[in-house]
C-alpha cells in the first residue's frame, strides 16, 4: 500500500527530502543480516509505500511539494537529481512568489482558498499512480506561516475529499527560544485545527533533535541539515517495513496503521521516560508504545519492561497498549536499532508552555490584528486555548 506524501512549507521540504534520501540509502544498503530472497522484499514494499518507479527504473518520489515562495522548492528539486539515485515528479510542486510573512491566517484564510483547487488536483493526480493507497503523510511545522496555516487547509480538504484515508501529521515543534514572535499563536491555531482534521499527530521537538546532534553526535557547529538528517532517520526508522506481532511472514501492508483503536488525538516521538515531581520518580502515562526493533539479535531483545501496567493508564491492559514490530534487516548501516513511538504525558509540559505563552499575549491583545484582518477572530483564537486546555486536562488525568 503506498504513502502520498505532502511537503509544505520551507521545513516540510527540506525535511522531507532528507526523508526520502534516507529511505533511498537505507533500501540500498544491503548489510547481509537477512537473506538476500528477505532484503528484496524489503526493498519492494519500501519502493511500494514511497516511490514510483518508470519505465526506465528511474525512481519517483510520492510527493508534492508545496510552498508559497519558490526559493527552497527550486534547492530541494535540484538536491534531488543525482545520477542513479531518485527524483521528484516534474509536475509534482506548486509554489507562488508570495510567502505568508509568519501569519499563519494569511497561509489559512487566504493562500488555502485561493490554491486549493490546483493543489488538490495535484493531490489527485498522485493518489491516481498509487495501486493501493494507504493514506498521507503530512510533514510541516508549525511555527510559520505557510507551513502550519496552509498545512492545516490542506489537511481539512484531505480529510474531506479522502475521509477513508489515514492522514498522520509530521509536526515540527518550536525552539522554545522562539523562532518567530507569533510562533505560539501560529501553533495553538495550527494544534486545535488539526486535532479535528488528523487522524494523529507525530511531533518531533527542535530542541531535543538539537541536543542529540550536540551531546550524541559531537556536532559542534550544527546546521540545520544536521537537524534534518537526524529527524529523517528517526522518521526512516518508522517507516521503513517491519514485521508485525500478527504476521511475522509478510512486511506490514499499512505503516501509517500505529495502533490507531487506542489513539487519542495526540501522539509524541519520544515519549516514555522519567520525569522528577516532588523528589519522586514516576513514569510518564502512555495510552499506547510502539517499539520497533530492527537488526541483529530482534529475536532476543528483552521487551519486559513495556508490559509493566504501572506505566500504562489504569483503563487499558498492557496486551491492548503495547506493540511490537520487528525484522532481521538492518536499518541504514546500524547493525541494530530500536525506535519507540509512543502516545503519552510526554508533551503535556511543552504543550501547556505554548498554550500559556499564548495567552498572556492574547490577554493583551499583541498582534492579534494581523490575525483579524485575515479573517481569523478572536473567537477562533479562544476555541483553540479551550481545546487545547481540554487535551492536557486529558492528558495529566491519565
Amino acid at each position: 500500500m503506498s504513502i502520498v506524501t505532502v511537503q509544505l512549507g520551507q521545513c516540510g521540504n527540506q525535511i522531507g527530502f532528507e526523508v526520502f534520501d534516507a529511505f533511498f540509502d537505507d533500501s540500498y544498503c544491503f548489510q547481509g543480516l537477512c537473506s538476500k530472497k528477505e532484503n528484496e522484499a524489503y526493498q519492494a514494499s519500501c519502493k511500494e509505500r514511497f516511490f514510483n518507479e518508470e519505465k526506465n527504473g528511474a525512481l519517483v518520489a510520492r510527493a508534492l511539494l508545496v510552498d508559497m515562495e519558490p526559493k527552497v522548492i527550486n534547492q530541494t528539486l535540484s538536491k534531488a537529481t543525482q545520477p542513479g539515485r531518485w527524483k521528484y515528479g516534474q509536475h509534482a510542486c506548486f509554489c507562488q512568489k508570495q510567502g505568508s510573512g509568519n501569519n499563519w491566517a494569511y497561509g489559512y484564510s487566504v493562500h488555502g482558498p485561493r490554491h486549493e483547487e490546483s493543489i488538490m488536483n495535484l493531490v489527485q493526480k498522485e493518489v491516481e499512480k498509487c495501486d493501493s493507497l494507504s493514506g498521507f503523510f503530512i510533514i510541516m511545522s508549525m511555527a510559520g506561516g505557510t507551513g502550519s496555516g496552509l498545512g492545516a487547509f490542506i489537511t481539512q480538504n484531505l480529510q474531506d475529499q479522502y475521509p477513508n484515508s489515514l492522514k498522520m501529521n509530521q509536526i515540527i515543534w518550536p525552539f522554545g527560544t522562539g523562532e518567530v514572535i507569533v510562533q505560539n499563536y501560529n501553533s495553538v491555531l495550527t494544534l486545535s485545527h488539526l486535532y479535528r482534521s488528523s487522524d494523529a499527530l507525530l511531533f518531533q521537538e527542535n530542541d531535543t533533535i538539537h541536543k542529540i546532534c550536540a551531546k550524541l553526535m559531537n556536532i559542534r557547529q550544527i546546521s540545520f541539515s544536521d537537524i534534518n538528517q537526524v529527524l529523517a532517520h528517526q522518521l526512516g526508522s518508522i517507516f521503513q517495513p517491519t514485521y508485525s506481532a500478527e504476521d511475522s511472514l509478510h512486511y506490514r501492508r499499512n505503516p501509517l496503521g500505529i495502533n490507531w483503536q487506542v489513539r487519542p488525538p495526540l501522539s509524541g516521538l519520544p515519549a516514555l521516560g522519567k520525569e522528577s515531581s516532588n523528589k519522586e520518580l514516576h513514569f510518564n502515562t502512555s495510552v499506547a508504545n510502539l517499539v520497533i526493533l530492527r537488526g541483529k539479535d530482534v529475536q532476543n531483545a528483552d521487551l519486559g519492561g513495556f508490559k509493566d501496567p504501572a506505566i500504562y493508564t489504569s483503563w487499558l491492559k498492557p496486551a491492548h497498549a503495547f506493540n511490537m514490530w520487528k525484522t532481521q534487516r538492518a536499518f541504514n548501516r546500524y547493525e541494530k536499532s530500536a525506535t519507540l513511538v509512543s502516545n503519552s504525558q510526554f508533551l503535556v509540559k511543552p504543550l501547556d508552555r505554548i498554550v500559556g505563552k499564548a495567552w498572556n499575549m492574547f490577554a493583551s491583545k499583541a498582534y492579534v490584528h494581523q490575525y483579524t484582518k485575515f479573517g481569523i477572530e478572536e473567537e477562533d483564537f479562544l476555541d483553540g486555548f479551550t481545546l487545547l486546555e481540554q487535551v492536557i486536562a486529558s492528558y495529566c488525568n491519565l
